[in-house]
């Protein structure tokens, strides 16, 4: 008799992505559709035994900056090893496209300092087989990947496209300016982009030290850019932004984005995070978000389900002496050999000493932070106790944070990783966090995967959350069938691709098997596998026994099969 269906999941413990309670049922798939969740009868040219796991629907991260990556590298590592089958891509304003051959250099370097994606690696991978939007578009769309993505139109190359220097230089736009990137942005929505993204984050600068194009870009253009979105009638707009006017009172930044939601019809989401700087900010905004949906006007925060961390390390991007004078004698060793002169007492002396220069001043105090920082570990603990913080351990040794921050960069095997999480973990604790997640006007979110390369490696906050969150926390452990809902479902409806996050009948074929009890993360490692023998941070999960995209099963307990069903996902579903 001939298979009633391509694949069947069967046995299987199912949890639909919709928060519904979990029940024992099979999965059949055709044609790269869900064709009936339940007992089924009929056999399928291929099964998967999933007596005893989970099957989830895929997980949909709609913060990624893998961009650059899609252009050159069929696997959207390490954000697939780690359940997620759709991604969206061109956040926080920044990008490739649209671009000039002449302005390239300019938005490479953008990228470098907001992205820490070294130059080289995308001088060598980025192939710049467009100009505009709808070209880059084109040339996503002959990539065939291991999952599925989407992007949108983001400020920065939008604004060095239209205005050449004058963007750059964050000079004021004139009427002719605004009326051509409404315009483009129409017109990138029309060919496929999901949205529309922008930074006004102080953080967000070139290597130089130069903010990025759109940091001072006014209300008019902004609102510019909204009406070429209202003319779609499709899109939804990200940002980034330091709400530094906000207060218990209110945030007048806030009330841009409100006249920016009204005037596009459009829904929008921004990056929300605790900071211990800035205590209660989170409450305020969360408070503006209620006040928005109340009001009509589609508004999430975007909250990672992890603290936000830095990672730092001899083979990483930065360390806390990395942007030291006498550090540049060694920068560019072996790590043996770099490790042998920094383990030299007057050469640790000299550090110790000595100032450091960075041309970013805010990632210059944040990676001399060191009181704060955590030796992350392996299996990596993201929510250490206090007494773990460098300032505590060494207080207990009677030396300073930064002297025990040295040792144990130059310990061992040289491959310590200093763990800073500089959001979403005020006072070692991780209830406000909590409480942003669990919002209803949130969304998870922030995964990263695809950027800051030798810095950050929260594209596994997925597998965090489901063991983290619903098994091993101490405090209060959240439903599971909650947790897949916030990875799917949400988040996939809050960009409108209403096709997939959910085990329905007519849904994309996206799922996840997964034997929860073995599920764990481990320790993120540099690779050298990026264009230009780059380096990147690596991490592999255990747990995952098959994640399907479009029907076909594109990993086994972790291995490749070598299957490419991803393809660019043009426009809302």
């Amino acid at each position: 008799m001939a298979a009633s269906y391509d694949l069947i999941v069967r046995n299987g413990t199912v949890i639909d992505g919709t928060g519904s309670e979990p029940r024992d049922a099979d999965v059949a798939i055709e044609n790269g559709r869900i064709a009936a969740v339940g007992r089924i009868d009929g056999s399928g040219r291929e099964e998967i035994d999933a007596r005893g796991l989970t099957v989830t629907p895929g997980f949909v991260d709609i913060h990624t900056h893998y961009d650059g990556q899609v252009t050159w590298d069929d696997r959207f590592s390490p954000s697939s090893g780690h359940g997620v089958t759709t991604v969206l891509m061109g956040n926080c304003g920044v990008g490739f496209a649209p671009c000039r051959p002449e302005d390239r250099d300019t938005l490479m370097n953008v990228m470098e300092g907001v992205e820490d994606i070294p130059e080289l690696v995308m001088r060598e991978g980025v192939p710049w087989n467009w100009q505009s939007f709808p070209d880059y578009l084109d040339a996503l769309s002959k990539r065939q990947c291991d999952i599925d993505f989407a992007t949108q139109v983001p400020h920065a190359p939008l604004r060095v496209f239209v205005m050449g220097k004058r963007g750059v230089d964050r000079e004021p736009a004139n009427a002719a300016d605004m009326a051509e990137m409404s315009r483009l942005v129409q017109e990138g929505l029309e060919a496929g982009a999901l949205g529309f993204s922008t930074s006004r984050s102080l953080f967000h600068r070139t290597p130089d030290g130069a903010l990025t194009p759109t940091i001072t870009a006014g209300e008019e253009e902004l609102a510019a850019i909204a009406r070429g979105m209202r003319r779609a009638g499709k899109g939804v707009i990200q940002l980034l932004d330091d709400f530094a006017d906000t207060t218990a009172e209110g945030a007048t930044e806030f009330a841009m984005l409100r006249r920016l939601v009204e005037l596009s019809g459009r829904p929008l989401s921004f990056t929300l995070l605790d900071i211990s700087l800035y205590p209660g900010r989170w409450q305020t905004l969360l408070r503006e978000i209620e006040r928005a949906h109340c009001d009509g006007l589609p508004i999430r925060g975007q909250v990672a389900a992890r603290p936000v961390a830095v990672l730092y390390g001899l083979e990483l991007s930065f360390h806390p002496f990395s942007t030291c004078p006498s550090y540049r004698e060694v920068e560019g060793l072996p790590l043996e050999a770099k490790l042998a002169k920094l383990r030299d007492p007057a050469m640790k002396a000299k550090l110790l000493q000595e100032q450091p220069s960075y041309r970013n001043p805010q990632m210059l105090a944040f990676m001399r932070s060191v009181a704060n920082m955590f030796v992350l570990g392996d299996p990596p603990d993201y929510t250490p106790p206090a007494d773990r913080r460098l300032d505590a351990r060494a207080a207990a040794l009677g030396i300073t944070p930064l002297e025990l921050a040295y040792d144990l960069l130059v310990s061992g095997d040289g491959r310590t990783i200093l763990f800073h999480p500089g959001a979403n973990y005020t006072d070692c604790s991780d209830a406000n966090m909590a409480s942003m997640l669990r919002h209803e006007h949130t969304v998870m979110a922030l995964g990263d995967g695809g950027a800051h390369y030798g810095l950050i490696c929260d594209a596994s906050y997925t597998t965090h959350a489901l063991t983290y969150w619903t098994r091993d926390r101490k405090g209060e452990r959240w439903p599971l069938p909650w947790a897949i809902h916030q990875l799917t479902d949400v988040p996939a409806r809050a960009v409108c691709l209403g096709d997939r996050g959910r085990l329905q009948v007519g849904y994309k074929a996206d799922l996840n098997v997964i034997d929860l009890d073995r599920l764990k993360v481990s320790a993120p490692h540099p690779v050298h596998n990026l264009p230009g023998g780059g380096r990147r941070l690596e991490q592999k999960a255990e747990g995952y026994r098959a994640t399907i995209v479009g029907g076909e099963v594109t990993y086994r307990d972790g291995e490749f099969t070598g299957a490419r069903p991803g393809r660019l996902v043009r426009g809302a579903r």
